[in-house]
């Protein structure tokens, strides 16, 4: 699957090139949907309810040029993200009837959930450029895609490398033990190594949790096995492994991580505060608006000191995708194209939001140190992937909440496997 993922990106930035010397036109005339849903003249609002905090402005600032080259379709902004439950917020608008035309799925056990809803985006003129990864999570079984992915994404430990020259540290960990040892040379240096955003449920119960997953020798097997009752946490291997990160990250982080969300946390690492920091490439722009002569890159986040250990995990985040009962459906449509066809849509992608992009026809330039770094450890083979959207809904927050207990020293390491398995039971 590695070798798929490797092969896409290549593809990506060959037709990106290829692409870039062709015609410099918006779009293509068979690139753009039809856009006979309503007279030319009758204004029409989508509501566009999404999660990324991070590419709010950026995204207006997008959505803003496309209501000039469309002045009859206005798009209504809606962002509930960073240290709010998107999930909630989504059912709780469509449970009080204020259904969004646009908003976003994480795909897999997340598109069952919510398919009933979505319109069939199989016949839209960007199917046919998104990469084969970025179709796999929004896929049914009869082979419809329902969504159309934002982009992709990895994360790991981010490093402030000045800080670590500081530090005498001249080699990357890319092992537990290494990461112990960075860590103590840090701390030596009167530098505090982590920022810890224990107050955040999605830092912990599903990006760092993951890692536990994502370490398996098979992690979807692995998954299908605890919903078959084969696989337990208890016990496993990697599972176990995975206190060693847990204990090291809160050994030496910051004060108080248990009260840090996700501004502070970022904050910290970017004011030199901290030399590392769990999140993924999403931060680019925060962390540079902060500091914009930060020299920075990913290190992974290890459990073990076994080869396999220094990876990234490198997924698609989430997907846009429509309501396929909206009154404005064709104009939804077009507007989701033009995102990714027009070139003023792919320039926000590449270089506003410093997003890697999903589709064989955007060039990835642009890119941060961050996305620079994600790129890297792609095109070498260090990548594993992302399984919390496999998980029974709504067990990352109670994961969390698990490990926040483990983290107030409440409940020992054992009580956390405990815990995590009957999480499961309880809501697979």
């Amino acid at each position: 699957m590695k070798r798929f993922f490797l092969l896409f990106l290549s593809m990506l930035v060959v037709v990106g090139i290829i692409a870039g010397c062709s015609s410099s036109k918006e779009t293509t005339s068979d690139e753009k949907p039809k856009d006979d849903a309503k007279p030319a003249d009758e204004e029409v609002t989508l509501n566009f309810f999404q999660f990324k905090v991070e590419i709010a402005d950026q995204l207006q600032a997008m959505i803003n040029e496309f209501e000039t080259e469309y002045p009859n379709i206005k798009v209504k902004l809606e962002t509930v993200g960073g240290g709010a439950d998107y999930g909630a917020a989504l059912k709780a608008k469509f449970a009080s009837g204020e259904k969004p035309d646009i908003f976003n799925n994480g795909g897999f056990k997340e598109l069952e959930l919510w398919k009933e809803h979505l319109a069939d985006l199989s016949n839209e003129p960007w199917a046919k450029n998104v990469l084969p990864i970025g179709k796999v999570p929004m896929t049914d079984t009869d082979g419809k895609l329902y969504g159309m992915p934002v982009n992709l994404e990895g994360y790991g430990f981010i490093y402030n490398k000045e800080l670590f020259e500081q530090a005498g540290i001249t080699e990357a960990p890319a092992t537990i033990s290494e990461l112990k040892a960075a860590a103590e040379k840090l701390k030596g240096a009167k530098i505090t190594p982590f920022s810890a955003g224990y107050g955040e449920w999605w830092v912990i119960g599903q990006h760092l949790l993951n890692i536990g997953f994502a370490q398996q020798e098979d992690p979807v097997a692995f998954i299908d096995g605890l919903y078959a009752g084969t696989e337990t946490f208890v016990g496993n291997e990697q599972f176990l492994k995975f206190k060693e990160v847990l204990d090291t990250e809160l050994n030496f982080g910051n004060d108080n991580p248990l009260t840090t969300d996700y501004n502070t946390q970022v904050t910290l690492f970017a004011s030199g505060q901290t030399a590392m920091l769990q999140q993924g490439n999403w931060t680019e722009n925060m962390i540079y608006e902060i500091n914009p002569d930060i020299e920075m890159g990913f290190l992974p986040i290890p459990i073990s000191d076994d080869v396999a250990a220094n990876r990234l995990p490198v997924g698609v985040p989430n997907n846009w995708v429509l309501n396929k009962n909206s009154e404005n459906l064709e104009e939804a449509k077009l507007f989701l194209n033009w995102m990714v066809s027009s070139d003023t849509g792919k320039r926000y992608i590449t270089e506003e939001f410093a997003f890697i992009p999903a589709f064989d026809n955007i060039e990835p330039t642009g890119l941060g140190a961050l996305g620079q770094s994600i790129l890297e450890y792609s095109t070498a083979d260090k990548t594993i992937p992302w399984t919390w959207f496999r998980w029974p809904d709504g067990a990352n927050m109670e994961f969390a909440a698990t490990i926040q207990e483990y983290a107030a020293g409440k409940i020992d390491y054992e009580t956390v496997l405990e815990r995590f398995q009957l999480t499961w039971d309880n809501l697979k």
